[in-house]
Protein backbone atom coordinates (compact mmCIF):
# COMPACT_ATOMS: atom_id res chain seq x y z
CA UNK A 1 0.00 0.00 0.00
CA UNK A 2 1.63 3.83 -0.79
CA UNK A 3 2.59 6.02 2.29
CA UNK A 4 2.63 8.99 0.44
CA UNK A 5 -0.36 11.58 -0.14
CA UNK A 6 0.37 12.27 -3.43
CA UNK A 7 0.84 8.29 -4.62
CA UNK A 8 -3.20 7.48 -3.63
CA UNK A 9 -4.13 10.40 -5.19
CA UNK A 10 -2.15 9.29 -8.15
CA UNK A 11 -3.50 5.44 -7.40
CA UNK A 12 -7.10 7.16 -7.63
CA UNK A 13 -7.32 8.96 -10.95
CA UNK A 14 -5.55 6.25 -12.63
CA UNK A 15 -8.38 4.11 -11.28
CA UNK A 16 -10.90 6.89 -12.79
CA UNK A 17 -8.67 7.18 -15.97
CA UNK A 18 -8.79 3.21 -16.66
CA UNK A 19 -12.28 3.63 -16.32
CA UNK A 20 -12.76 6.13 -18.70
CA UNK A 21 -10.47 4.84 -21.10
CA UNK A 22 -11.96 1.17 -21.32
CA UNK A 23 -14.99 2.28 -21.49
CA UNK A 24 -14.20 4.54 -25.01
CA UNK A 25 -11.93 1.43 -25.94
CA UNK A 26 -15.08 -0.55 -25.73
CA UNK A 27 -17.65 1.21 -27.76
CA UNK A 28 -14.78 1.62 -30.31
CA UNK A 29 -14.88 -2.18 -30.95
CA UNK A 30 -18.29 -2.60 -30.52
CA UNK A 31 -18.83 0.23 -33.49
CA UNK A 32 -16.16 -1.61 -35.47
CA UNK A 33 -17.76 -4.60 -35.07
CA UNK A 34 -20.81 -3.19 -35.56
CA UNK A 35 -20.14 -1.90 -38.96
CA UNK A 36 -18.44 -5.46 -39.98
CA UNK A 37 -21.39 -6.97 -39.77
CA UNK A 38 -23.29 -5.08 -41.76
CA UNK A 39 -24.32 -6.39 -45.69
CA UNK A 40 -26.06 -2.88 -46.70
CA UNK A 41 -23.15 -0.67 -48.82
CA UNK A 42 -25.77 2.91 -48.05
CA UNK A 43 -25.55 1.93 -44.37
CA UNK A 44 -22.33 0.66 -44.15
CA UNK A 45 -21.20 4.12 -46.09
CA UNK A 46 -23.68 6.50 -43.51
CA UNK A 47 -21.91 4.62 -40.59
CA UNK A 48 -18.35 4.42 -41.47
CA UNK A 49 -17.30 8.32 -40.88
CA UNK A 50 -18.49 7.89 -37.52
CA UNK A 51 -16.27 5.39 -36.64
CA UNK A 52 -13.20 6.91 -38.34
CA UNK A 53 -13.82 10.29 -36.18
CA UNK A 54 -13.92 8.25 -33.15
CA UNK A 55 -10.89 6.25 -34.19
CA UNK A 56 -9.32 9.78 -35.02
CA UNK A 57 -10.06 11.07 -31.34
CA UNK A 58 -9.37 7.71 -29.79
CA UNK A 59 -5.72 8.15 -30.91
CA UNK A 60 -5.58 11.91 -30.37
CA UNK A 61 -5.72 11.04 -26.46
CA UNK A 62 -3.70 8.18 -26.39
CA UNK A 63 -6.25 5.48 -25.99
CA UNK A 64 -5.24 3.78 -28.97
CA UNK A 65 -2.17 3.89 -31.14
CA UNK A 66 -2.00 6.39 -34.06
CA UNK A 67 -0.91 3.73 -36.72
CA UNK A 68 -3.74 1.15 -34.92
CA UNK A 69 -6.32 3.50 -35.58
CA UNK A 70 -5.10 4.39 -39.37
CA UNK A 71 -4.57 0.57 -39.80
CA UNK A 72 -7.76 0.05 -38.66
CA UNK A 73 -9.87 2.93 -40.67
CA UNK A 74 -7.89 1.11 -43.78
CA UNK A 75 -9.49 -1.56 -43.30
CA UNK A 76 -12.92 -0.76 -42.49
CA UNK A 77 -12.87 1.38 -45.94
CA UNK A 78 -11.72 -1.69 -47.47
CA UNK A 79 -14.86 -3.56 -46.07
CA UNK A 80 -17.45 -1.19 -46.60
CA UNK A 81 -15.93 -0.94 -50.93
CA UNK A 82 -16.32 -4.38 -51.06
CA UNK A 83 -19.58 -4.57 -49.68
CA UNK A 84 -21.99 -4.74 -52.96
Amino acid sequence: MANHKSSLKRIRQEQKRKLHNRYYAKTMRNAIRKIRLMSDKNEAATLFPKIAKMLDKLAKVNIIHKNKASNLKSKLAMHVNKLG
